[in-house]
């Protein structure tokens, strides 16, 4: 019987059994709107594994300073916040700021551990960094307007202060790799709506080198590299690819199906995020199964590459929750049983 650890680096390298397995996150709001009817989504297929979040992570109004020093508000009970305090907000700022101590991100000692059991399990092992580690902890630290003007002034102060997080971070992965890892989660929200919040070649300039620089130091000493990324980033996929991702969470109508299958498809395994935004929220059943199977038609193979996540949020009804589980599970296999 394959392991988890083996089938997993079958289907990073695009060698799988065809099968599209499902991820499903409902949040607290959602579990506070329906409660018990949502359970029974929870084992209707071995191909999709369903999470509900029974109690809020935090309470609304809730105030936090990241490590950061960045100071934050949660406005609704469980859900993403606002950054509203930037400690560099002046360049001024810049030669007192202090970046936090690598050592000081998780405990390493119990890190290790878990490592170490995973392993022993033949589970995958993984290390994480956190939402917004690189273009988003700019926008934190800077704020937003300011860290735009900085890319259109071109800014001296901003390859320094891209140094000092590529740095944190390249400290952060190198232990992880020290104790042992197969993969590590990376999230940075690099696109809006309808494009990138900068050009291109302006990402190409200020991001892109860092990426590189940690994805590659990843990738050449054996470890995956998993990216989730919100909003539009059809212009910068091939160079996400040549930096070094593994696997790449991209959102579905977002970017297009079409320009995923164009730019990712054999060449990255795709986590796709299934919308949350139109047709899961406001279609109908039949229109979120439809739309379920389009993901799969479009981006799956009989060697696999694909899998769905999907994060449920409020005013999503239960009749389209049911209905994207039950398409996941019904349509999980539906390259597994087709030739290449």
């Amino acid at each position: 019987m394959v392991g988890e650890k083996e089938k997993f680096l079958k289907e990073v390298s695009l060698q799988g059994d065809g099968i599209v397995r499902s991820r499903v996150s409902i949040t607290y709001p959602v579990w506070k709107e329906y409660g018990e009817a949502l359970n029974e989504l929870q084992g209707l297929s071995p191909h999709v594994s369903v999470g509900i979040a029974r109690s809020p992570s935090h309470p609304a109004y809730h105030e936090a300073t990241d490590r950061w020093g960045c100071k934050w508000i949660y406005p609704l009970e469980a859900l993403d916040g606002q950054c509203v305090g930037h400690p560099i907000e002046s360049w001024a700022d810049l030669d007192k700021y202090r970046p936090p101590d690598p050592e000081r991100f998780t405990n390493w000692e119990e890190a290790k551990r878990r490592v170490e059991e995973a392993k022993s399990k033949g589970r995958v092992a993984w290390g994480h960094t956190e939402h917004g580690f690189l273009y988003l902890r700019l926008t934190y630290l800077r704020g937003f307007e300011n860290f735009m003007m900085d890319v259109a002034e071109g800014r001296p102060e901003l390859d320094r202060l891209i140094g000092m997080i590529e740095e944190f971070w390249l400290e952060v992965v190198r232990r992880w790799i020290e104790i042992g890892v197969d993969a590590i989660n990376f999230g940075d929200d690099l696109g809006l709506q309808n494009s990138l919040p900068i050009s291109p070649d302006a990402w190409r300039r200020y991001i892109k080198p860092s990426y590189k620089r940690i994805f590659s130091y990843c990738r050449q000493n054996g470890v995956h590299v998993y990216l989730h990324t919100d909003g539009y980033i059809v212009d910068i996929i091939p160079d996400l690819i040549e930096c070094g991702v593994s696997i790449l969470n991209p959102q579905d109508l977002v970017n297009g199906l079409d320009n995923i299958e164009k730019l990712a498809k054999g060449r990255v395994f795709i986590d796709l995020d299934i919308d949350r935004q139109k047709i899961t929220v406001f279609g109908t059943p039949e229109e979120v199964e439809e739309h379920v199977l389009n993901c799969i038609k479009k981006l799956g193979s009989p060697k696999g590459g694909l899998s769905l996540i999907w994060g449920v949020y409020p005013p999503t009804p239960l009749e389209n929750i049911k209905a994207a589980v039950e398409a996941m599970g019904k349509y999980a296999t539906y390259w597994a049983s087709k030739e290449g």
